[in-house]
């Protein structure tokens, strides 16, 4: 039988509440001017707390980013493994993946770099960050599971593939020269290099 949680406590409820105003409020600063023009005072203000009280749930930008653009992130994957799932063609389902990643990165070009950054060049201790990386890692197991549709690819074949189209995507993304590029340029560079590795029928 499964185990009922118990409901939060009002202080974890309060807790919680006000975690929601500062995701809410950091991305809406953000998405409106860029995480390099915003400071945490500003972010403090707009989620009607103490700037002190921000500093308890995340120590920088960099971490209030992370938690802005992991849970875009999360909703991504959800929706990419979806479409996956309604798509026959193994390349055009694993495109159907990264479609939704990369157009979750892409809504403010700069943020989504800067999350790349802290990424892969943050605190490794910091949860945000390892959370982050868990989703990589999602995203890598969802492109795996649909590349066994392939009988000729197994598991481990599987997993090394979908580790080299997650960099390729990633750096993609990264690439300063790609900075400019619409989405659309970006996942056809993605797909003409992926499209190397997959078989076709």
């Amino acid at each position: 039988m499964q185990e009922i949680s118990p409901p939060l406590g009002r202080r974890e409820r309060n807790k919680q509440a006000k975690l929601d105003r500062i995701v809410a409020a950091a991305g809406e600063l953000f998405s409106e001017y860029g995480v390099d023009d915003v400071t945490t005072q500003q972010i403090a203000e707009k989620a009607d707390i103490g700037a002190g009280t921000l500093f308890l749930y995340a120590k920088s930008k960099g971490e209030l980013l992370l938690m802005v653009q992991n849970s875009s992130y999360a909703d991504s994957l959800v929706r990419g493994k979806e479409a996956a799932e309604k798509t026959p063609d193994t390349l055009d389902a694993v495109m159907a993946i990264l479609t939704e990643v990369v157009h979750c990165n892409r809504i403010q070009v700069e943020n989504g770099r800067s999350y790349l950054r802290e990424m892969v060049f943050g605190d490794p201790e910091e949860p945000h960050r390892r959370e982050a990386l868990d989703l990589s890692f999602q995203t890598e197991e969802a492109v795996a599971v649909v590349l066994q549709r392939d009988q000729r690819i197994d598991s481990t074949h599987a997993a090394t593939l979908a580790h080299i189209i997650s960099a390729i995507m990633f750096l993609t993304m990264s690439a300063t020269g790609n900075a400019t590029k619409t989405m659309e340029e970006l996942l056809t560079e993605i797909k003409t290099q992926i499209q190397v590795l997959v078989p076709t029928s």
